[in-house]
């Protein structure tokens, strides 16, 4: 899977694709879909180099979820195409800065799954909700999720309103319709689907990594205070489909190669039934990408990083989410949006919500300057960040993941 363009050498001729602190190098080349700010201009698909947009109008590319259609072979060629336009001794050609830039979703979005794939996120809200059985018989089974909404799903940036629902007090008869005191964020990363399957013929674990195009940062944003009077027996439903946002870089598949790691399982635990399993996908199917939570009060004059952790603790892989949603012949699309659910590490500090930070709302965290929270307030800006790193190749960020709490209506 790793070839020349993973050569942390190669420099570009664009400068700020250099700088080591960068998100976007030319070993990265992220899609997005862009226009110029204050415009109604057509959304056009671009590529992130450095601080800059490559076009890609030019190359006869015009529909970003065709583009994802493509076979993995046609997607590395492309790669390679733009590799070789924008590294160093190329012709220069016409970029657009991302500072003038307005952004929307990478795609169409069909269909939207959130997964729950972090095991120390389910065991620590699991003790909170069912304290003698935080985690449920099938969790170690199979990779559990439920169907989101992707009409409310938001490009980084978009501000957020608080939610109102119903939500029943311990000591109350009847639940009463206020807006959500418990605003929470989910640290997740986001797998959009490449080639699809036809309904009814679903794929083999070794199958999985064709129909997988790439990841975004994704932050699905949680009632707390109304998932636990409605989830039950169905699932979550209002508690979280009022926003759920993402960052508008799509970091392929192929430039996260380098990052790919051992997927294993504690001994102990149930392994893995034949269908989601195999010696190829035990050998390299996790990734080690490092994720970040940071909040910024109204009141503060830099955010701060509440917590940190790394998709090598899901429990699940990408490739067990995508075989698993498929296995009964559901027919995936170019497009579908697979949400890993929250990805928290065994720390504490490690934690990938305010629900596991402030265990369940009952330890303050207590910021730089003097402020509380136990969960979000209005004007609280939320923001992930995500990159990978290994010694021997250039450092790959996702960009930002972005939203501002504004008050319910």
């Amino acid at each position: 899977m790793l070839d020349h363009t993973h050569d942390a050498a190669t420099l570009s001729w664009v400068g700020s694709a250099n700088d080591p602190a960068t998100d976007f190098p030319l070993q990265n080349l992220p899609f997005c879909s862009f226009r110029s700010q204050g415009t109604l201009e057509p959304w056009r698909i671009g590529v992130g180099i450095g601080d800059q947009i490559l076009d890609l109008t030019g190359w006869g590319l015009t529909d970003m979820n065709a583009l994802m259609a493509r076979s993995s072979v046609e997607r590395r060629a492309l790669r390679h195409r733009l590799f070789d336009t924008l590294k160093a001794g190329s012709p220069q050609v016409d970029l657009v800065p991302q500072s003038g830039a307005e952004y929307t979703l990478p795609c169409r979005i069909g269909d939207y799954t959130d997964f729950y794939t972090g095991i120390h996120h389910a065991r620590a809200v699991g003790k909170l909700f069912r304290p003698d059985n935080p985690l449920l018989p099938n969790y170690q089974w199979l990779p559990i999720g439920y169907h989101g909404r992707s009409s409310s799903i938001v490009v980084s940036g978009t501000p957020l309103r608080r939610p109102k629902g119903q939500v029943k007090p311990p000591d109350a008869d009847q639940p009463v319709f206020k807006p959500s005191a418990r605003l929470d964020c989910e640290l997740e990363l986001g797998l959009f689907v490449g080639p699809g399957n036809a309904l009814g013929e679903p794929f083999s674990i070794d199958e999985a990594d064709e129909h997988a195009f790439g990841l975004t940062l994704l932050n699905d944003w949680s009632a707390r205070d109304i998932q636990p009077w409605e989830y039950q027996p169905l699932g979550p439903f209002l508690a979280k489909n009022f926003g759920t946002t993402i960052s508008p870089w799509i970091v392929t598949m192929e430039a996260l190669a380098p990052f790919r790691i051992p997927f294993t399982r504690p001994m102990e635990d149930p392994q893995p039934l034949p269908h989601l399993d195999s010696p190829a996908h035990r050998a390299n199917a996790s990734f080690d990408i490092g994720l970040e939570v940071w909040l910024k009060t109204p009141a503060m004059p830099e955010p701060v990083r509440l917590s940190r952790s790394n998709l090598r603790h899901a429990y699940w892989s990408l490739a067990q989410m995508l075989t698993h949603h498929a296995s009964n012949g559901c027919n995936l699309q170019p497009g579908d949006l697979l949400g890993t659910g929250t990805i928290s590490g065994p720390q504490p500090d490690e934690a990938g919500s305010l629900l596991e930070l402030t265990a369940g709302g009952k330890q303050p965290i207590t910021l730089p300057n003097g402020e509380t929270r136990i969960f979000l307030l209005d004007g609280d800006q939320l923001g992930l960040r995500a990159s990978a790193e290994k010694p021997g190749y250039r450092r790959i960020g996702f960009g930002a993941c972005d939203g501002v709490i504004l008050p319910a209506r």
